[in-house]
C-alpha cells in the first residue's frame, strides 16, 4: 500500500492507496495540485486532464466516507465524504484514514495531493 497525503489550506488528511493498476496510474502522477469541486453534497471531484487505465478494474463499486475513487465514465477522481449506493464505472483506489473533515463542505477546494513514505 501507498501512503497519500492531501494538504487543503492549512489542514491535511492522510490515506491509504490500493495495490491495482488504476491506483498505481494515479500515484504515478503524483504529486499533483487538484481544484475539488463538490458534487451532490457527497463528493469533491475533479475531471483529469489524462485518463488513468481501468484494466483488470471491477464494473463497479459502492463508495462509502473516505472512499478515493475513479469515474472512469467521466475521467474524474471523486473523494466521498458522505456514503453513496452503487456505481458502474466507480474503481476504488483508496481510503482516507484521517482528516476526512477538510473535505465536508459544499466549497470548492484546491488540494495538494503527495505520496508520503510508509
Amino acid at each position: 500500500m501507498m501512503k497519500l497525503k492531501i494538504s487543503i489550506e492549512n489542514r491535511t488528511a492522510t490515506a491509504l492507496l490500493y495495490d491495482n493498476l488504476t491506483s498505481r496510474d494515479f500515484a504515478a502522477r503524483l504529486p499533483m495540485v487538484l481544484e475539488l469541486e463538490d458534487y451532490n453534497g457527497t463528493e469533491k471531484i475533479n475531471l483529469l486532464s489524462h485518463p488513468l487505465t481501468s484494466e483488470g478494474s471491477p464494473k463497479g463499486y459502492t463508495p462509502s466516507a473516505g472512499d478515493i475513487t475513479y469515474y472512469e465514465p467521466w475521467g474524474n477522481m471523486a473523494f466521498f465524504y458522505k456514503d453513496f449506493g452503487y456505481a458502474n464505472g466507480l474503481i476504488a483506489l483508496g481510503k482516507i484514514t484521517s482528516g476526512l473533515e477538510i473535505l465536508n463542505s459544499d466549497k470548492t477546494v484546491t488540494a495538494l495531493i503527495e505520496l508520503e513514505s510508509l
